[in-house]
């Protein structure tokens, strides 16, 4: 409840820009609808509309997946199942629904959850509205208008087109069924474990290192932010071995998901493994055990699961423009304020 208190107090602070710019690169995504809903607000201000009907609306988010659905690319955190707008598109070039009659089905079925939701981060409903929903349509509103009349608008669009070719990207990953994929699922399965486990008693020994930092994106974690997250994601290894645990706040590790880190993050862990060796930690032994006797063998080892770990998650966290966590400016700032006490 206080994260989402101060979540409220810092969302006050935000310019029209700043609000865009989260909604659009931190809301959580389990399909692309919010993207292509912030397409058309952006089409329509390019337009300089200011009051949109939902048969314009079903229009032109129809012709925008029309369009996207071109690359072959899922759009659904789903393996086996599709979206709304998907099926639309796939009757509509196969001749079974006309034009006229895939926007219908557009109005009809696509904007029942995205509409309401647009305007929320980390759960939470922000201030400033780009738009009001009526019975009849959409009111755009002047902080719509604020952020894309001026220089900086053109960074909004690209990041708004990264930000789905990356949830592209991990939507198509886990429909990926490669025979070396399943043999790596396979493998990790047999040695490791069918739940997870309570993994928060690793708390005190992980902090010994990190000093209430979180491992991503380098801000401080106040107490009761702290979570474990396994690097390597757990899907994969299947285990919650010391070597691949590290601590970060809540919002990044929700941020990074099943994601694997980038290689700057690895080389990060591999060196914070080292430290623990070096100082005679009480998990030396642990660690030793579990990756070898020597740096070079412990390199190696933590280096073979990444690598199998690629072939089974496809993409990085680090796919968005600008979103490094750990250098980003903007990223920062928002894990400063939304943590602050």
């Amino acid at each position: 409840m206080k994260v989402v208190l101060t979540m409220a107090r810092y969302l006050l602070e935000l310019s029209a820009a700043d609000y865009w710019r989260a909604i659009i690169l931190y809301g959580l995504n389990t399909a692309t609808y919010k993207l292509a809903l912030g397409q058309c607000l952006v089409n329509f201000t390019t337009q300089g509309k200011t009051r949109v009907s939902m048969s314009e609306l079903a229009e032109e988010f129809f012709d925008i997946y029309k369009d996207r659905l071109e690359n072959g690319k899922p759009q659904l955190d789903h393996v086996s199942r599709r979206t709304v707008m998907e099926t639309i598109v796939e009757l509509y070039n196969l001749g079974k629904l006309t034009r006229n009659q895939a926007i219908e089905e557009v109005e009809k079925r696509a904007f029942d959850d995205v509409i309401p939701r647009f305007h929320t981060v980390y759960r939470t409903p922000v201030e400033v509205q780009f738009y009001e929903h009526t019975s009849t349509g959409l009111i755009l509103t002047d902080s719509l208008y604020a952020v894309f009349e001026h220089g900086d608008s053109q960074e909004f669009r690209d990041e708004l087109d990264s930000r789905w070719s990356l949830l592209e990207a991990a939507f198509e990953m886990k429909r990926e069924r490669s025979t070396l994929a399943n043999d790596i699922m396979r493998f990790y399965l047999r040695k490791g474990n069918l739940a997870r486990s309570d993994v928060t008693h690793t708390i005190p020994v992980l902090n010994g290192y990190q000093e209430g930092v979180c491992f991503y994106c380098g801000e401080k974690m106040p107490p009761g932010s702290i979570h474990v997250d396994h690097f390597i994601p757990w899907k994969v290894v299947r285990h919650d071995e010391i070597w691949n645990l590290v601590l970060a706040h809540g919002f990044c590790n929700e941020q990074k998901s099943d994601a694997l880190p980038a290689r700057q993050y690895l080389e990060k862990l591999i060196m914070r493994n080292e430290y623990f060796i070096a100082s005679n930690h009480p998990i030396k032994n642990k660690l030793i055990a579990a990756l070898g006797d020597t740096r070079i063998e412990r390199r190696r080892c933590i280096l073979e699961h990444y690598e199998r770990a690629r072939h089974v998650v496809k993409h990085t966290w680090d796919g968005i423009r600008g979103y490094n966590p750990g250098t980003d400016k903007f990223y920062k700032t928002f894990i400063r304020r939304i943590y602050r006490c």
